[in-house]
């Protein structure tokens, strides 16, 4: 997003419009790096998913897994490896409630601030995202 005002306009910027412009950056950038970890928070979760689903179709209920703890590998049982992927799915799931909640938290503070910022500036600002 960018919060642009435009060369030819006429419009006296004080200092409290220029707080609330940067309040509206930071915000925004929060938002987008909240958004990135929401993604990379997503896409672990569906790697738990189908790993889990994977262990549905195993057949050997007797066989070691391997479990990924760090950088190494431990053996467990079935159930035992069921048991951490649902321990591990549930903090993901918790993990991703938080992150929703911030950011609508700071979805509210950009619609605040994009109310103010437009009703005083018009056109002259733009806080759009840009298309990529």
């Amino acid at each position: 997003m960018t919060s642009k005002i435009s060369k030819d306009s006429e419009v006296h910027i004080t200092y409290e419009d220029q707080q609330q412009i940067n309040t509206f950056a930071r915000h925004n950038a929060r938002l987008q790096d909240i958004k990135e970890e929401l993604a990379a928070k997503q896409k672990q979760l569906q790697n738990l998913e189908d790993a889990a689903d994977e262990l549905l179709m195993l057949e050997d209920d007797d066989a070691a897994i391997p479990y990924q703890i760090g950088e190494v590998f431990i053996n467990h049982s079935l159930d035992d490896t069921n048991k951490m992927l649902d321990d591990e799915k549930a903090v993901q799931h918790s993990e991703i409630a938080g992150l929703e909640k911030k950011a609508e938290q700071h979805k509210q503070v950009l619609s605040d601030l994009k109310v103010k910022l437009y009703a005083k500036f018009g056109s002259s600002i733009n806080l759009e995202a840009e298309e990529e």
